[in-house]
């Protein structure tokens, strides 16, 4: 139970601050500044509850624990459950300071992901499908090889911090960067309408990157 609490709590944070920033603070943080409240959101929790569940914080990321058998089937649903839960509480949250700091809420998007016209630079949807593939299975590989190795564990928490950061940079203007199922539901949910209709795509874009990473690590990191 401490573990699917973690994975609450720190979904919860990664989404409040991430999606946050987007929303509030978008057009004065710019691109870089989004990309670093999701990498240090990652980065504080990873030092926080890394060593009570692993600090997954993404279904994606627990997929990829799965199918390299580090996690089991039963552990995968509870995870991603309370991840999912964790979410919808981080956007809660936003909705709620947002509402009483007198914006229209619809008017900051919150953090949501989309293409077409919601991308800002009118990427489709199957570039979108693309880009999110691509940026998961980075992210996803990266996570795989520095938790591998127990020689990196002081510094693994940094490196995946970093890692979601760059991947922000070049996908936020692309589909304003999910590589996380659960990060993309939560605020689509809550503004519906486009946002609920294209989240498809940033459900399943980022659950085949992430499976794609795991097959290729299992592959080039098998035993001989």
């Amino acid at each position: 139970m401490k573990k699917y609490v973690a994975e609450f709590i720190g979904t919860a944070v990664l989404v409040l601050f991430g999606c946050g920033s987007a929303a509030i603070a978008g057009s004065s943080l710019g691109t870089l500044g989004i990309a670093l409240a999701f990498g240090l959101s990652i980065v504080a929790m990873a030092y926080v509850i890394g060593n009570i569940s692993g600090c997954h914080i993404n279904p994606a990321v627990s997929l990829a624990m799965l199918i390299n058998k580090k996690m089991s089937v039963k552990d995968f649903c509870f995870y991603v459950l309370a991840q999912v839960l964790g979410a919808i509480l981080g956007i809660a949250l936003l909705y709620a300071i947002i509402a009483n700091c007198g914006l229209n809420v619809a008017d900051t998007g919150l953090g949501a992901n989309g293409f077409d016209s919601a991308s800002s630079v009118n990427l489709n949807m199957f570039g979108a499908i693309l880009v999110e593939i691509v940026l998961t299975f980075v992210f996803i590989y990266t996570i795989l090889g520095v938790t591998s190795d127990d020689k990196k564990g002081s510094v693994a928490g940094i490196v995946i911090g970093l890692t979601l950061a760059f991947v922000h940079i070049m996908g936020i203007p692309l589909t304003g960067t999910s590589v996380n199922p659960a990060r993309s539901l939560a605020p689509a949910i809550f503004l519906g309408g486009q946002a609920l209709a294209q989240v498809w795509v940033f459900i399943l874009a980022p659950f085949v990157g992430s499976a794609l990473a795991a097959l290729v690590f299992k592959f080039l990191n098998k035993e001989k």
